[in-house]
């Protein structure tokens, strides 16, 4: 089965965008993975196609209607039926490729592309929408987040990517590491050189070093996720000597 892709937009033309170039583009034509836009507005069932109105209690703004918007919901839903149906805010959970991984190996997402001051928050309990952020930022809408969600995701797809390594040894990979820095020819450039190890020839050695200088730079640079990684591998190990680690 085709993994899909369903996204509510006001801005349908937004996509694929960048979603139709290089790996992900190439996988769109060969039909590896398939998208769908709605156009939010379809929905409204007034003459001036009206998808918000003022906030309830005052305040700045406009929201999203939840008649219209669950209408739109529906229609996706019922095109991909088994999807995860996700709202991209800025207070939902950090995406991360823990997520992306769950994501990819499923049968396909709707993401639901807010504008404005957000949706109307009884939609998103009535259709137990998953809510998720791109980053601690704020942004003018949901489409930027979506196609940051997609190309994550389907650059996991089967077939997508050329090196299936790749994806093993990159940033965020299985043990949350960030990635050892990477270099090509020339050997010598501007004075600074590659590090022999690497033109050693050496495999075990080459795996060594890459190894160190990824848990160094996730160490320097991301203590959050060092703390994990050592917390992860203490886990791991209580279980492996047969003494479950404390939760």
């Amino acid at each position: 089965m085709t993994w899909r892709a369903s996204v509510l937009t006001l801005f349908p033309e937004m996509f694929p965008g960048p979603l139709g170039l290089s790996l992900a583009g190439k996988a769109l034509r060969d039909s590896r993975w398939g998208l769908e836009t709605l156009d939010i507005r379809g929905f409204a069932k007034d003459r001036h196609r009206s998808v918000d109105d003022t906030p309830f209690g005052g305040g700045a703004g406009m929201v999203m209607r939840p008649d219209v918007v669950d209408a739109a919901l529906s229609a996706a839903i019922e095109a991909n039926p088994d999807a995860r149906c996700i709202y991209l805010t800025p207070r939902g959970r950090l995406l991360d490729q823990a997520l992306v991984r769950e994501l990819a190996a499923g049968p396909g997402v709707i993401l639901l592309c807010g504008r404005y001051e957000g949706v109307d928050q009884r939609v998103l309990e009535a259709r137990e929408l998953e809510e998720v952020s791109a980053g601690d930022v704020v942004l003018s809408g949901g489409e930027v987040a979506a196609i940051m969600l997609l190309d994550a995701c389907v650059r996991l797809l089967p077939g997508v990517m050329g090196a299936a390594d790749s994806a093993a040894e990159e940033s965020h990979g299985p043990e949350g590491l960030l990635e050892y820095p990477h270099y090509t020819r020339p050997a010598e450039w501007q004075g600074r050189t590659v590090p022999e190890v690497l033109l050693s020839g050496h495999h075990a050695e080459v795996a060594k070093w890459r190894r160190a200088r990824a848990e160094e730079a996730t160490r320097l640079r991301r203590p959050d996720l060092w703390a994990k990684h050592l917390n992860r591998n203490a886990g791991e190990s209580g279980r492996l000597d047969g003494h479950p680690a404390a939760a």
